[in-house]
């Protein structure tokens, strides 16, 4: 007999009243930190390989004399 018809819009009323005080002194929308900057990919470093020394009669003189 004390069945009362329950109204959805007074208890959303009070439990959306806060965010809306919060809204009005901090605007619309609310400020959010930004995302995370992304991590740029990674470089894959090519191997370069030396070329080899080649000892004999190909090599320059180093001692500055030409050869007469």
């Amino acid at each position: 007999m004390l069945k009362q018809k329950l109204n959805w819009k007074r208890p959303l009323f009070y439990l959306l009243l806060p965010i809306f005080f919060v809204m009005a002194f901090l605007g619309f929308p609310l400020p959010v930190a930004p995302p995370p900057a992304t991590k740029p990919a990674v470089e894959h470093a090519v191997v370069i390989k030396k070329k080899k020394k080649r000892l004999g009669l190909l090599m320059p003189r180093d001692d500055g004399k030409e050869d007469a």
